[in-house]
């Protein structure tokens, strides 16, 4: 079902502030940076093989990415798995017993469709399954 980890989603509190320490670290360029309104964030994205780094920033103190810095500091906050259909995925994982936070996938940054699994249900690991979209 999992095709690849599809990125790391890694939360910080300024996109100015950390995009030219990952170009550093990882030796590359932005690719872009784009907002995502619905979920309050801005991210930034760096192709890293067949994979990618995704930088996120909060642009409200409601967003969960600014709720997670505040109760964890900045740093990794999901892995995000490649799948042919993120539905189906999340449909069979919620078969299996897994808790869900998207029981249908919504539109995610790069026209993905994205749905998450409760950390409660997969050992403290925020999952997402990802589909489509051009990244």
């Amino acid at each position: 079902m999992v095709t690849k980890i599809d990125h790391l989603g890694i939360a910080v509190k300024s996109l100015e502030e950390a995009i030219p320490v990952w170009e550093k670290i990882l030796g590359t360029k932005v690719e872009g940076i784009e907002e995502v309104a619905d979920q309050k964030v801005r991210t930034a994205f760096f192709k890293v093989g067949e994979s990618h780094f995704e930088l996120l920033e909060p642009t409200s103190p409601e967003s969960a990415i600014a709720k997670f810095i505040e109760k964890n500091g900045e740093g990794i906050q999901h892995v995000a798995l490649a799948v042919p259909d993120s539905g189906a995925a999340l449909t069979k994982v919620k078969e299996d017993g897994f808790r869900l936070i998207d029981e249908k996938p919504r539109k995610g940054a790069g026209g993905k469709d994205i749905g998450f699994l409760h950390p409660k249900s997969t050992r403290g690991v925020l999952t997402e399954f990802c589909s489509g979209g051009n990244h």
